[in-house]
């Protein structure tokens, strides 16, 4: 999937876990980036890198669950290039609101704890890859987020605070689904749209442990 001139978007599926990956490359500058990729994938990511004759300049993660994932961590550094989650932007001189450049392309970093206490989402022009903030009961490694309160604030003060066409991609796919709007997400979210903070919190107190 192209979006732009010499912009390259794609978006790869793990069908058994229902989790995304998402890789934006500049084709002129032939550098790219990956958003949330998996350790199982790696033969196909760097398949497509290697097709396009694309560097990697960063490897940026919305979330992470290395305590239940042995070894992900280190298999995604191996791709060498900065890997970029909550846990290491002091270590790399970033922070909310830092910018991150691959070619001419810009990816801006936004602190959005919630789902994991130290959650990120990345802006590229008009889209906004957002992890598992929206997809609350999806991710296979958490079924209920770990911070609630933080989650409310992120998603109402921050994702609904944007343009109502903003492009909204998840790290997870409910109902085959990668992509919304935060128009779409305010009007039909079954978690957010028309409650209040307090009606909020005790929907999410009331998750099972175990999807």
């Amino acid at each position: 999937m192209t979006s732009g001139t010499n912009v390259y978007f794609r978006i790869l599926n793990n069908k058994t876990s229902g989790e995304l990956t998402y890789l934006l490359a500049d084709q002129d500058a032939r550098e790219a980036v990956l958003i949330d990729p998996h350790s199982p994938d790696l033969p196909v990511l760097l398949a497509l890198l290697a097709e396009r004759d694309l560097r990697l300049r960063w490897v940026l993660r919305t979330h992470q669950h290395d305590a239940q994932l042995p070894g992900e961590r280190v298999q995604l550094e191996s791709l060498g290039a900065p890997l970029v989650q909550g846990d290491t932007l002091a270590a790399l001189s970033l922070a909310d609101g830092s910018v991150l450049p691959f070619g001419n392309e810009l990816v801006h970093v936004l602190s959005t704890p919630g789902h994991t206490p130290d959650c990120l989402s990345f802006g590229w022009r008009d889209r906004l890859f957002c992890g598992g903030l929206l997809a609350l009961t999806a991710c296979p490694h958490q079924p209920h987020p770990a911070e609630p309160e933080l989650l409310w604030d992120s998603v109402t003060q921050r994702v609904f605070a944007l343009p109502d066409e903003t492009l909204l991609f998840a790290g997870h796919e409910q109902r085959a689904r990668a992509v919304s709007t935060v128009q779409e997400q305010r009007s039909w979210h079954p978690f957010f749209a028309g409650l209040t903070r307090d009606e909020f919190l005790a929907q999410m107190a009331a998750l099972p442990e175990k999807n």
